[in-house]
């Protein structure tokens, strides 16, 4: 089984045909096949972006995270072949606690990766991986509202050039943050 869900959630579709393809690939797949054996996956989600193409995001366990940042670009690339050129986003599955949490024992704060900046900030690696954010900057407009800049590595505009609307409707979907994802310009 390659797709393990919390209770007794049965998987839809959608996740069944993802979880289908990664066991395809762990059987077809030479250089795949010993890194998948281990690996699963817990959710799927396909989020509609504006030029009618549409991105899916796999939900993978926090603790095997690390193992699937190993294999995936590869496995983006193969998913990416077998769902007719969709964007295929990993994005590790993160518990956001709330202010008022209480642990157990008295005193203990909560930990700051569960919180919600942290949350967002690392949902915002994710995205961008395998390529690397070099800068942010926020941007307040006068009605209020915050646009978040993202600069990422110019030696990846080649491999992530045609996906930087994804990153930024990605990211407004599962956080409802405006972002801007922008290669730095370059000087001469």
């Amino acid at each position: 089984r390659k797709i393990v869900k919390k209770g007794d959630l049965m998987p839809t579709q959608l996740e069944e045909r993802v979880a289908s393809a990664i066991l395809d690939l762990e059987e077809t797949s030479k250089d795949l096949s010993a890194e998948l054996k281990s690996l699963y996956i817990s959710s799927v989600k396909e989020v509609q972006l504006e030029d009618k193409r549409s991105a899916l995001l796999v939900f993978v366990p926090y603790s095997l995270h690390k193992k699937f940042k190993e294999i995936q670009s590869r496995l983006t690339r193969e998913l990416e072949k077998k769902f007719n050129d969709k964007h295929v986003l990993f994005i590790a599955q993160r518990t956001v606690l709330s202010k008022s949490y209480t642990r157990k024992s008295k005193g203990q704060l909560r930990p700051r990766s569960r919180t919600l900046t942290a949350v967002h900030e690392a949902i915002l690696e994710d995205i961008v991986y395998p390529t690397q954010i070099v800068g942010k900057r926020t941007i307040c407009k006068i009605d209020g509202k915050k646009i978040l800049k993202v600069f990422l590595d110019p030696k990846d505009v080649k491999d992530v050039d045609d996906k930087l609307k994804t990153f930024g409707t990605v990211y407004k979907a599962l956080t409802n943050k405006q972002v801007e994802f922008l290669f730095p310009p370059t000087e001469n």
